[in-house]
């Protein structure tokens, strides 16, 4: 079953919307079940303007047990759609488990699938699933690829709950690096799905299908790098929701709300990390704008791995202390010697009670002695403190010492009218956030102009969102200075505030 949920979507993750950059040349499905194929179909020939009269060359009519080449024996189908399928086999010549992508030669992509898999099996780089063997063999066309049995595709993790901010930040860290240096020899994936992102027992992340799933399905795009760039902000985004950024589930995820647009994922789901959050709005596309702050959208996967290496590193969260298991006694200890019965006592044996001890001289008189420490100790207490209360109230009695004027009169300062306090300046106050909240705008809190205002970041509630118990700003007054009362005005509805 490891193996089968490691290879089954290989190719067959075609639910969900695709990038807003990428199309399909023909119609595709999810392979998850024979209804869902045809739907899929006919809305991708409706997207793509194709009226279905072109007949797509069915799958190859092969059976476990046949062998490629003498050499790789198919075990068990995976896949089969749009004219192709994918088997699990074995190699039996190095003897291991391997993926085997399987469609005919006349097929009208046989072409650019095998052009696609040499070109990615010359990448050699680790990070990526490797492409084996690429062959054109009488009427078949098949392309083998490594099999990774102790691997977890990433919509297996996101299935359980999204993903902390460190295993999050090594996602689109290793990702983002990994597709760089794809595209700096020329590849695309154009098909980055939770299905083609393996994370291995050691931590790594692993991209399968790179440019072969888009070749079997016929998807191109007139911007390569923006659409790889876009996928991963949304894998980074489901990572951090567990929530597919667009209106459709897909992948066993839930879609955003329809009408909303695209919401930053800190408020999607509480506690997600500020940086994160920001750097996947940028990777996606937005309409042109981003949710962070004055940042550039990231349109290249370089562009994206640089902005992740400019973040504070994000540290993996302390370990979790286990208590160590009850002592257990060795050989020799076993026995009951040494430690009470288990038995309850019978009721007719009598219980014998200790005679009480013999007092002698020198015990009482130590006991007298104690007696009268005590009693001096307590009495010196209470003299003291009666002390300290006389003095405090002989204190408070005194006459408070006016100034008397040259005229005679009594120069009273409390008589005199209060001035207004002059503000130099204001700064947000974000403690318990990324320290930042519209500092371009405090300034308008002192400008004495009533169009203008300051207000906080967006927030979907009135607990903001649950990430912090507040935001303000901190006035600069020039120097220390004694305010009496303070005025402050409002906008909209009723505004919980503290001074």
């Amino acid at each position: 079953m490891a193996e089968r949920s490691t290879a089954a979507v290989d190719v067959a993750d075609n639910s969900g919307d695709e990038p807003l950059t990428a199309k399909a040349d023909a119609a595709t499905t999810d392979g998850t079940a024979q209804a869902e194929d045809a739907e899929g179909a006919s809305s991708k020939d409706a997207q793509s303007g194709q009226d279905g009269s072109d007949a797509v060359p069915a799958s190859p009519d092969l059976h476990s047990g046949h062998k490629l080449a003498k050499r790789y024996r198919l075990e068990e189908c995976v896949t089969r759609l749009d004219g192709f399928s994918s088997w699990r086999a074995v190699d039996e010549k190095l003897r291991r488990a391997v993926g085997v992508h399987l469609l005919t030669a006349d097929h009208p992509r046989a072409r650019s699938v095998l052009a696609a898999a040499r070109s990615s099996a010359l990448l050699g780089d680790p990070r990526f699933v490797q492409v084996l063997d690429a062959v054109e063999e009488g009427d078949l066309v098949y392309v083998v690829h490594e099999w990774l049995p102790d691997a977890t595709e990433l919509t297996a993790l996101l299935a359980a709950g999204p993903l902390d901010a460190h295993d999050a930040y090594q996602l689109v860290s290793q990702i983002s690096q990994a597709m760089a240096a794809a595209h700096r020899e020329g590849l695309a994936h154009l098909r980055l799905t939770p299905g083609a992102v393996l994370r291995s027992s050691t931590g790594q992340y692993r991209i399968r299908g790179l440019a072969v799933n888009a070749a079997l399905r016929g998807i191109t795009a007139d911007q390569p790098l923006r659409a790889d760039t876009e996928a991963i902000g949304a894998l980074l985004y489901a990572a951090l929701t567990r929530r597919w950024p667009y209106e459709s589930d897909a992948y066993g995820l839930s879609g955003l709300p329809k009408d909303l647009g695209l919401i930053p994922p800190d408020q999607v789901r509480a506690g997600v990390h500020r940086g994160l959050s920001e750097l996947a709005m940028r990777a996606l596309a937005n309409d042109g704008a981003t949710a962070s702050r004055q940042e550039q959208p990231c349109t290249t996967p370089d562009e994206l791995a640089k902005a992740v290496a400019a973040m504070p590193r994000i540290l993996p969260p302390e370990p979790t202390f286990t208590a160590p298991p009850e002592y257990q006694r060795t050989t020799y200890q076993q026995g009951t010697y040494g430690r009470p019965s288990a038995r309850p006592a019978s009721a007719t044996q009598p219980v014998i009670v200790p005679p009480p001890p013999l007092q002698s001289r020198t015990g009482k008189a130590l006991k007298w002695a104690v007696s009268a420490l005590l009693i001096a100790a307590l009495g010196l207490g209470s003299w003291q403190l009666a002390e300290t209360v006389l003095n405090r109230e002989k204190d408070s009695g005194e006459p408070t010492p006016t100034q008397t004027t040259d005229n005679g009169g009594v120069d009273n300062k409390a008589s005199e009218p209060s001035k207004p306090v002059t503000i130099v300046g204001a700064q947000d106050y974000d403690p318990l956030g990324d320290g930042s909240e519209k500092p371009g705008s405090t300034k308008n809190v002192y400008d004495g102009d009533t169009s203008s205002f300051w207000t906080t970041d967006g927030y979907y509630s009135a607990d903001f969102g649950r990430l912090k118990e507040g935001v303000g700003v901190v006035l600069d007054l020039g120097k220390v200075q004694q305010v009496g009362n303070v005025e402050v005005s409002f906008l909209g509805g009723n505004t919980s505030v503290e001074l």
